[in-house]
């Protein structure tokens, strides 16, 4: 509850004016929608009720969104600048781009000011796939038109939903991803996938299965699953 002001802070500093912002709440039990109402540019939709988990309410706002694109912002998150918005509309100027992203800054959960880890993307190759690459997720902005195609977020997933919709979105040959080589969003540590070790191997498991529903045989999915575990060492600030 006490993040989603500076969540909220984040979206209304953007420079980029044409978006609409629908929050999608678990009918939170603490003062998160008193929060909400109160600040000063409310939300266009305002969704409370009881969810199945976060990947079902993803699947509920994207049910709701309106827009060409959408992206994720979770309570816990922020912009890392009032352009990262604009950034991401001017590479969506050209129609044949299917997706945008960029890069993440991971912070401290309690003083945002201290920075933990560094998630540095890259221009997509194919083959990267087999290598555990995946665009940071929190930095991702989709086409609508292709979370209708993969239907949505698979919420038999507790954790790695968003990893299968990224399997699922760029293994398609005529998906058309760009990367944007700015910092775009600020994550807290502390999400359900890094906050104990017993989610660390849950996402593992689910990770496991997800390369495994995108059709990677048991040597690439273990391939994959190694060097997506591994890149993140060199993300962590020394």
């Amino acid at each position: 509850m006490h993040t989603i002001g500076d969540c909220l802070s984040s979206l209304d500093a953007q420079t980029w004016e044409h978006r609409e912002h629908l929050i999608s709440d678990g009918a939170s039990q603490d003062a998160t929608m008193e929060v909400v109402k109160a600040h000063h540019h409310p939300p266009k939709v305002l969704l409370s009720e009881p969810d199945q988990g976060i990947y079902d309410a993803l699947n509920k706002g994207l049910a709701l969104a309106t827009g060409d694109v959408v992206g994720f912002l979770h309570a816990d998150d922020t912009y890392a600048s009032p352009q990262a918005l604009a950034l991401i509309a001017e590479a969506f100027q050209d129609p044949a781009v299917s997706a945008v992203y960029g890069d993440l800054h991971y912070v401290d959960q309690h003083d945002t000011r201290r920075l933990i880890r560094r998630w540095h993307s890259k221009p997509f190759a194919a083959k990267d796939l087999a290598w555990g690459w995946m665009p940071a997720h929190p930095t991702l902005y989709v086409r609508r038109e292709w979370y209708e195609k993969i239907g949505g977020f698979d919420t038999s997933y507790r954790i790695a939903a968003d990893y299968l919709s990224i399997l699922q979105l760029f293994i398609q040959p005529d998906f058309n991803p760009v990367y944007v080589p700015h910092v775009l969003v600020h994550m807290r540590l502390g999400g359900a996938s890094n906050r104990s070790l017993k989610a660390i191997v849950r996402k593992s498991a689910e990770d496991w299965r997800a390369l495994r529903h995108c059709d990677f045989n048991r040597l690439g999915a273990a391939r994959a699953l190694s060097w997506k575990n591994l890149r993140k060492i060199g993300q962590f600030r020394t």
